[in-house]
């Protein structure tokens, strides 16, 4: 499909009565959820690397309270960190997408993920396993989320992320994957804000951006530094709410957290080669001329940002 199509469509869907599920019932057939499994598979691998990168700061997630930014259709983070022994899993969502069908399938698939989850995290493969049969025979008799996961996992939508009415130190990590590339700009640093307020001392906030222009996996004729060949206001024509791209570099979202007082941990942009050819070849917009070729060609990130102790001044200033 051509990209301009898409996004003009999306923007159609966006303002229609309905468009909602219409636009689900598009991504059953067309999208993203058209195929399924293939889907699952790569966010139970993107799991294993949130993980691995955790486990390499020193930061467990067996024993954590666990709060997600971005639940989606299906909860595939938060039933992998309830199997690997999670204390706690809030996941929570701008709208409410979670479908009782594709949750029952993703709690069913992940009965094949069983070793791979107990190799991430170190754990008993067959106390995993019983975790995941009495959960499947929870959820398949009740279709609760919360009663099928013993009270561990929570989903709350509409929930905003930037007032989560959660108590102060409530979480030791914040997490979410392919999501802050579709927030809106200032309501990244007040997420970021809140953050530090519901984050216990110490904790963390682990995001994996992918900040390449998205509209590249259904049309093969672009890659994915060509949306920076557009104005802001040029780029409304195809944003729109089911496909929002903030367009924001990398550097970006790791240096506002700095900004706001975390300190970084871990943070993997580095320029490719190949992203570093396909920038030379686009009439890159003004308004990204400022931003260095090895910079502005990034497009994905993993960081860990720590919250510093409320003593530290760049806390309470924020607070």
């Amino acid at each position: 499909m051509h990209w301009k199509l898409k996004g003009t469509l999306q923007k159609v869907l966006g303002w229609m009565p309905g468009g909602d599920e219409l636009h689900f019932q598009l991504q059953r057939r067309f999208g993203g959820l058209r195929d399924f499994n293939r889907e699952f598979d790569i966010k139970v691998s993107d799991w294993e690397i949130m993980v691995a990168r955790l486990a390499e700061s020193g930061i467990p997630v067996s024993g954590q309270r666990l709060f997600e930014i971005g639940s989606g259709w299906y909860p595939t983070f938060p039933l992998a960190c309830y199997l690997a022994g999670a204390k706690r899993v809030v996941s929570v969502d701008l709208n409410r997408h979670m479908r009782p069908k594709l949750l029952l399938a993703c709690a069913q698939r992940l009965g094949q993920c069983v070793t791979q989850i107990a190799k991430a995290v170190d754990g008993d493969v067959e106390e995993i396993r019983a975790r995941h049969a009495r959960m499947l025979e929870k959820l398949t008799t009740s279709g609760n989320l919360a009663a099928a996961t013993d009270g561990v996992v929570e989903y709350h939508a509409p929930m905003d992320a930037t007032r989560t009415g959660f108590a102060e130190n409530q979480f030791d990590c914040i997490f979410s994957n392919s999501v802050l590339e579709h927030v809106p700009p200032d309501v990244i640093d007040a997420m970021y804000v809140e953050a530090l307020r519901i984050l216990d001392a110490n904790g963390v906030m682990f995001h994996s951006v992918n900040c390449g222009d998205h509209y590249a996996y259904v049309d093969r004729s672009i890659h994915q530094l060509h949306y920076l060949r557009y104005s802001d206001a040029q780029w409304t024509r195809w944003n729109n709410a089911f496909l929002y791209q903030n367009r924001m570099r990398a550097h970006v979202f790791v240096e506002r957290a700095e900004d706001l007082g975390f300190q970084i941990l871990l943070n993997t942009a580095k320029p490719s080669e190949l992203r570093m050819q396909q920038l030379a070849s686009t009439p890159v917009h003004a308004q990204f001329a400022g931003i260095p070729p090895e910079r502005l060609c990034i497009t994905s990130v993993d960081f860990i940002a720590r919250k510093i102790g409320r003593s530290d001044p760049a806390i309470a200033d924020v607070a």
